[in-house]
């Protein structure tokens, strides 16, 4: 199966990209939104990157997002000069995060080739300088766990865009009160950093705090990083009405994050079973009712 959507998507990515077609009117209103996080599972390559924006619209996603840093702000010093085995060889940490990074050219044709699809593009910002580049393409805009105690990028981004995701990971509750109140955000993610993460230390319902101290202003989500797909059901039948998943087109490629990514099987699982849940919880507490497929059984079981 896996196999077969890959070539599915692959054969998409090469006739949409041929005859360059525009299929942005295949969109729905969806009242969870779940955005793909291809981070930096791309390895560098902008086709690879556009075959995961093909997957994450085919298989119904509203966003797509990737990670944009400015190396040279974000390595510590200390690790620029440290030699990394990588499978374009040995170079330094410092040429490896150059290697992974788009140029603003690159960052332009993605945003290009996500409206053309009709999927909407935009990025996880680590510095100032990714604020200034992301701003002129997209008017969404991430705050990853890393960065969220930096409060002067967190001003400038809050500034800089329409509408800020927010996730919480690896942070204190005092952390994350300074930082809504610097970012302003529109979505707070409940998120566990731990690459994958264990179930046991999810804590879920860490939602409903964060929906009882912040729901007033902003919309509560949820960012996983946990193998498997069934706590992130649980997260939307909770009430998370954001829901970001990392995506790979192979767990076995080179990356972090590519472990707890989800592969084309199961991006197409994940959206059946968000839009099965939103359907199954569509309707407000109240007395029972009763659908035509229920009373049609009565008719044929009751005297």
């Amino acid at each position: 199966l896996h196999m077969y959507i890959y070539a599915c998507i692959n054969f998409m990515f090469k006739f949409f990209n041929k005859y360059n077609l525009n299929i942005s009117n295949v969109l729905f209103y969806n009242m969870v939104k779940i955005i793909a996080e291809i981070g930096i599972n791309h390895n560098g390559s902008i086709d690879q990157c556009k075959q995961m924006i093909m997957l994450a619209k085919v298989s119904g996603c509203d966003y797509v997002k990737i990670q944009k840093r400015n190396p040279d702000v974000c390595v510590p010093e200390h690790q620029k000069s440290v030699i990394r085995k990588t499978p374009w060889g040995e170079m330094t940490y410092l040429e490896y995060k150059y290697r992974l990074e788009f140029n603003e050219e690159q960052i332009k044709e993605l945003c290009e080739y996500s409206n053309q699809i009709g999927i909407k593009f935009f990025a996880s910002v680590w510095d100032l300088d990714s604020v200034a580049l992301m701003s002129k393409y997209t008017r969404i805009v991430k705050l990853g766990s890393p960065v969220i105690n930096n409060l002067e990028l967190l001003k400038a981004t809050r500034e800089a865009f329409d509408f800020v995701i927010m996730s919480t990971g690896m942070s204190t509750e005092e952390e994350i009160e300074r930082a809504v109140e610097v970012a302003k955000p529109d979505v707070i993610m409940h998120t566990n950093s731990t690459y994958p993460c264990n179930p046991t230390d999810l804590n879920l319902r860490y939602m409903e705090h964060l929906r009882s101290k912040y729901g007033e202003h902003a919309e509560i989500g949820y960012s996983g990083h946990e193998y498997g797909l069934v706590t992130t059901y649980a997260a939307v039948a909770m009430g998370a009405t954001w829901v970001e998943r990392h995506i790979t087109m192979n767990r076995d490629e080179f990356g972090s994050d590519q472990k707890a990514s989800i592969e084309p099987s199961g991006v197409f699982k994940l959206v059946k079973g968000i839009r099965d849940i939103e359907q199954a919880t569509q309707y407000p507490p109240g007395p029972r009712m009763q659908f035509e497929g229920e009373n049609f059984k009565k008719s044929t079981l009751r005297k």
